[in-house]
């Protein structure tokens, strides 16, 4: 799963993209793809055998990165200097386009170290100090370059275009440019953005807490489970255990974990209502018509799709309540609660090390061809990945691929489960994305959308799901594997349009002039838990104690990033389908999808391949392969002899 919003520029935060919000109002947008799905021991020493990426290809030492640092804002100051001069001729703009530019790369290169130096453990002040002052630096671009949207604008849509016609230099910036002019109706007067600009820290302060507090500061309880371990119940803890086999220390990791979150139901509702009023804010000054407006408009994607999304997932939960009910059954349960969503159907001894992964994501990854393989392999082996999860180390995984000479730079937290192997080919999806986008593009278009960005990645999922039921195996690794497509389609299509649907009412309610606590969260999210689990219809039981999982969240300080990763699956197994049906167009529609980079707007690229994500089919398709899965399921269980 992946997003796109540099942390400034704030770090993402799981399967996801970063950089300034003046930024990528401007121009393109550094790639940072993260995921959820795998959690760090955060009290695990750091494995003798720990595969780390060489951070020195992007600077050899820290004397150096300050040194650029320091030339960087020197820099960053001189682009005022085009300041009041954009209309001069077509070669100022190009001089003025190149300089922003070009300083904008190194500032990415500055902050993608300091991210993932920082990353490397949590705990080192001095690399998250790093961090903050590149960080800083973003926001100084911001504001500096603040003046350009609205003197372009001033400039006039006429001339820009004759002078787009005159200079060959300008051709890589032309799409940049023209999107600036599109967004005419949202961008202020000069001065109005230097100071949107200058607040950028300021507006990103409830995430940082947010992340400090989660990560680093918030105490996590003990627990005994019934083998007599102690475990300290931190996120990465709970993400293991929640999905033991055993029922009862199941509950106990859910009601002691949620516990522990309630504590901080007020504090932490306080951070994500400050976090929504800063984008309700952002909208209405820049006169959107709400906030997803705002957020959407960016990217260029209609509204219909966030609300298609919505209702083909209402309309699809009858599917969703059937796999509830193959869940209870081959679990033997009475009934179902929400602490039984994690086990695996059929349990798995079987484990993956780092090099059965990558064999996997090759095999797998086939039906795309003999080039996208070579870059496969070119990645697996450099120094690209730090992989194996140790005491500090930022949770779950991500692909980062800002630093647009080099290479992506992916990190992980490989516990050796079949999920981690999904993880590893869900980011080098992205990886081999950022490599394509890269060889096609110029720096200034080579940065993607979140909205293509994650059909990279689930496509290599589903062609991974479908490798490994094509083996010979035996009915019951086939039920683990099936089971595990299930649980795809439910947490990454299902659980995201919660996400989002909860996303949604919060910014609504916040519009519509509602007050905003954490209590109140709990109860819009134990509405919609109630809703999508069937609840009320007896297919699952919730109780009330988990409503505060949204604290849990934080996709949700992402700003309408969370439905993305719904919309990418549907699209991603649209072409997977269209891979194992035998389409041969199929795979030159897919990597130009890949190779475009962000040349075009990304859901007009895919609608033109055919994949179009503001009506139904996209949706439909999937739920449709859902439920040959699950008939497949069936099938199995109903030929095994009855306990």
């Amino acid at each position: 799963m992946a997003f796109n919003a540099l942390t400034a520029p704030a770090a993402a935060a799981t399967r996801s993209t970063a950089t300034s919000a003046a930024i990528v109002a401007i121009l393109t947008t550094p790639t940072i793809i993260m995921t959820t799905a795998t959690a760090t021991a955060q009290d695990a020493a750091p494995a003798a055998d720990q595969i780390e990426w060489d951070l020195s290809e992007i600077y050899p030492s820290f004397e150096v990165w300050d040194t650029t640092r320091g030339q960087l804002a020197a820099q960053v100051d001189a682009l005022a200097a085009y300041r009041g001069r954009l209309g001069e001729s077509a070669e100022t703009l190009r001089e003025a386009f190149d300089a922003i530019s070009g300083t904008e790369k190194e500032l990415s290169r500055l902050y993608v170290f300091a991210f993932l130096k920082a990353d490397e453990d949590r705990r080192v002040s001095e690399d998250q100090e790093r961090r903050g002052l590149a960080a800083a630096l973003l926001s100084d671009f911001g504001e500096a370059v603040a003046f350009l949207s609205p003197e372009l604008l001033s400039v006039g849509s006429a001339t820009v275009e004759r002078y787009l016609a005159e200079e060959p230099g300008l051709a890589k910036h032309a799409f940049n440019i023209r999107n600036i002019l599109r967004q005419e109706p949202h961008t202020l007067s000069d001065e109005s953005e230097q100071v949107i600009a200058a607040t950028g820290p300021v507006v990103q302060g409830a995430e940082r807490i947010y992340a400090m507090l989660t990560s680093s500061d918030l105490p996590f309880p003990k627990v005994t489970l019934s083998t007599g371990e102690e475990i300290t119940l931190d996120q990465a803890a709970y993400s293991l255990h929640r999905a033991s086999p055993n029922r009862e220390d199941r509950k106990l990791v859910f009601d002691t974990f949620w516990a522990a979150w309630k504590v901080y139901e007020t504090s932490i509702g306080q951070t994500l209502d400050t976090q929504v009023k800063a984008h309700v804010f952002q909208a209405k000054v820049r006169h959107y018509e709400s906030a997803l407006d705002a957020a959407l408009s960016g990217p260029n994607i209609p509204t219909a799709v966030y609300h298609t999304l919505v209702e083909a997932a209402h309309r699809h939960l009858p599917s969703l309540h059937r796999y509830f009910k193959i869940r209870q059954r081959m679990l033997g349960l009475d009934d179902l609660h929400y602490y039984d969503i994690y086990p695996s159907l059929v349990a798995s001894e079987r484990t993956f090390d780092i090099e059965e992964s990558k064999t996997l994501t090759l095999a797998s990854a086939a039906p795309l061809g003999a080039h996208y393989l070579d870059l496969l392999r070119e990645g697996f082996t450099g120094s690209w990945m730090h992989v194996y999860p140790q005491a500090g180390k930022a949770p779950g995984a991500y692909m980062y691929g800002s630093v647009y000479d080099l290479h992506p730079f992916l990190l992980l937290n490989h516990n050796g489960q079949f999920n981690d192997v999904s993880t590893f080919t869900h980011e080098w999806g992205h990886a081999i994305h950022t490599m394509l986008s890269t060889e096609h593009n110029p720096y200034e278009t080579s940065s993607y959308a979140t909205f293509t960005a994650e059909i990279a990645s689930t496509t290599n999922e589903v062609l991974l799901q479908e490798y490994m039921l094509g083996q010979d195996i035996s009915d019951d690794e086939r039920l683990f594997y099936l089971g595990t497509a299930l649980e795809a389609a439910r947490g990454t299509f299902f659980r995201q349009v919660m996400f989002a649907e909860f996303e949604l009412k919060i910014h609504e309610m916040v519009e519509a002039g509602e007050a905003l606590s954490g209590q109140k969260m709990s109860q819009v999210y134990e509405g919609l838990l109630r809703q999508y689990h069937g609840a009320d219809d007896n297919v699952l039981a919730i109780d009330p104690a988990y409503a505060v999982e949204w604290a849990f969240i934080p996709h949700f300080y992402r700003n309408f990033y969370v439905f993305q990763y719904a919309t990418s699956i549907a699209g991603g197994t649209m072409f997977a389908e269209r891979f194992l049906t035998g389409d041969e167009q199929a795979r030159d529609d897919y990597l130009a999808v890949l190779s475009a980079g962000g040349s075009r707007y990304a859901y007009e690229l895919l609608q033109e391949y055919g994949i179009d994500l503001a009506t139904d089919a996209p949706y439909d398709a999937l739920i449709a392969r859902m439920d040959r899965v699950m008939d497949q399921i069936e099938t199995i269980l109903d030929r095994q002899p009855r306990a």
